[in-house]
């Protein structure tokens, strides 16, 4: 099964010239086929490759001088704790400050150089934003009645896209089948419409991204591509029928049963 862009984890590297190794690290580790990399090289940079795209994990380059830049960048992780950040650095002995200062931080991990170059990938991926949200999800709640394979195998597809945009045709050529084929079947025996637990999966990663104290709502939008912040009110009313505001003091069980109670058919 071929991988969309949007299945994709987006590795932000926060790596201060002249140093080259977090970025040859991460670009090693993560293929084109396998991930996007986007380089910063100053904590605005970072701060603003948030605003603009769907960050799974950070890597920050702690191998040189801690600089207050440096620092900046690192504490970012508190305001964007679903994205998971690592620190890139060698083990030396007069590293303990820094090594306490990532904990404080909630670093997922800390690559030691030279010890962790071959496994990068491997330690890095399973915290990404888009990995744990899909595997979260991997059995649809009961409550939705998607029991059948192609039910199933449709919704591990959509929630692979992690609250991004996906088609309808997009989603029938994954599983098989055509759009029509797909819609129809994806419905039967009182399940939900196919385009409306789409908007479902979007609003369960919109409220989790809300949760993050550096998105507001305008961020959360522009982030999950939707076309404007009004869409998204305009879909969380219509899905859950609440405000976005509300989305972030929500748990993702609070969103399902509201959708269950009547809002899982679309209209006409």
């Amino acid at each position: 099964m071929s991988t969309s862009a949007d299945e994709l984890p987006c590795v932000a590297v926060y790596a201060p010239p002249p140093r080259e190794r977090a970025r040859a690290l991460v670009r090693a580790a993560f293929t084109r086929r396998r991930a996007r990399v986007i380089v910063t090289r100053t904590a605005a940079e970072l701060a603003q490759a948030f605003r603009a795209d769907l960050i799974d994990a950070v890597l920050i380059d702690l191998g040189g001088a801690a600089a207050d830049d440096t620092w900046k960048a690192a504490e970012l992780a508190r305001d964007y704790p679903t994205a998971a950040f690592f620190a890139a650095m060698p083990l030396r002995a007069a590293d303990g400050r820094t090594l306490a200062r990532c904990a404080e931080l909630e670093f997922a991990d800390v690559l030691i150089d030279g010890v962790d170059d071959g496994v990068t990938r491997e330690l890095v991926m399973p915290h990404c934003f888009r990995v744990r949200f899909a595997t979260a999800l991997h059995e649809p709640p009961a409550a939705l009645g998607l029991t059948s394979p192609l039910q199933q195998k449709t919704w591990r597809c959509i929630v692979g896209h992690a609250g991004l945009p996906v088609r309808t045709d997009t989603v029938a050529a994954v599983v098989g089948v055509t759009r029509e084929h797909l819609s129809r079947a994806f419905a039967a025996d009182l399940a939900p419409n196919l385009k409306r637990v789409i908007d479902l999966v979007r609003l369960i990663a919109a409220a989790e991204l809300a949760k993050n104290p550096g998105y507001d709502i305008r961020d959360v939008a522009l982030v999950l591509r939707f076309a404007s912040p009004s869409h998204l009110s305009s879909t969380a009313q219509r899905v859950v029928g609440m405000r976005p505001t509300s989305l972030a003091r929500l748990r993702t069980v609070d969103l399902f049963e509201r959708f269950a109670m009547g809002r899982s058919k679309s209209r006409g």
